[in-house]
């Protein structure tokens, strides 16, 4: 099965194609800009890179979030496009999870943390489990140290929230936290595609129409509607 990956929920921007969960191809760029200026670019290299035509991808995979507002929309509407215009079938990936998949080493817990800004993080917490990672907790948006609070015993810490935060991390935990190498905590759309290829090769596909990404929380733009609403009620 090939399969098109693609990941935006942060500042990175990947793209991959893989078969039966196996790279062909991936790039993975971190630009501070817009997404929607080199996803569309970025499919179409990857997938010449790969030697395939998006007419013979068999399934599309994207992350779901939690992560940037703007990033998420751009993904996933691009995506959600090329599957309805395809007929093919989508799979949402967790960006957490795909970031506990890639700090997974040895058999410590992984806490992803993904920069929420705003003084938070989106957090969740991995654990090894019949040879794969199981989630231990819900994804929630946190500030710092309440995301350690409940953290007990050796933890591996990956994603951009761990690098951002790290000596917090660090005075909370002492030499109980861990971290995963620099090159991990950036979602890789390969491990978007591996994670991806497990559902479609268990038939788990999620439905277009009611597909949509996972926010955690109220956008800045939202919160700035409901505040000056309220302005507007008291004047």
């Amino acid at each position: 099965m090939k399969i098109l990956a693609v990941d935006t929920a942060t500042g990175s921007c990947s793209a991959a194609v893989a078969v039966d969960g196996e790279l062909l191809a991936e790039i993975t760029l971190s630009r501070d800009e817009t997404h929607s200026k080199h996803l569309v670019g970025l499919i179409q290299h990857v997938s010449q890179v790969a030697g395939v035509t998006l007419d013979e991808i068999d399934g599309f995979a994207v992350t779901r979030g939690p992560g940037s507002f703007t990033g998420l929309r751009i993904g996933i509407s691009t995506v959600k496009g090329l599957a309805a215009a395809s007929g093919r079938p989508l799979v949402g990936i967790s960006s957490l999870a795909s970031l506990a998949q890639q700090g997974r080493a040895g058999e410590h817990p992984i806490c992803s943390m993904i920069d929420a800004r705003r003084g938070e993080v989106y957090v969740a917490r991995y654990r090894h489990k019949n040879c794969g990672l199981s989630p231990e907790d819900n994804e929630q948006a946190l500030a710092p140290d309440l995301a350690l609070r409940s953290i007990q015993g050796t933890c591996v810490f990956v994603g951009n929230g761990a690098v951002v935060y790290r000596q917090v991390i660090m005075d909370h935990m002492g030499k109980r936290a861990h971290f995963a190498p620099a090159a991990q905590h950036i979602i890789r759309a390969a491990t978007v595609a591996q994670l991806a290829w497990q559902r479609f090769d268990a038939g788990d596909t999620d439905d277009l129409e009611r597909f949509v990404p996972t926010y955690l929380r109220k956008s800045d733009a939202e919160l700035n509607r409901q505040k000056n609403m309220l302005k507007s009620n008291r004047s």
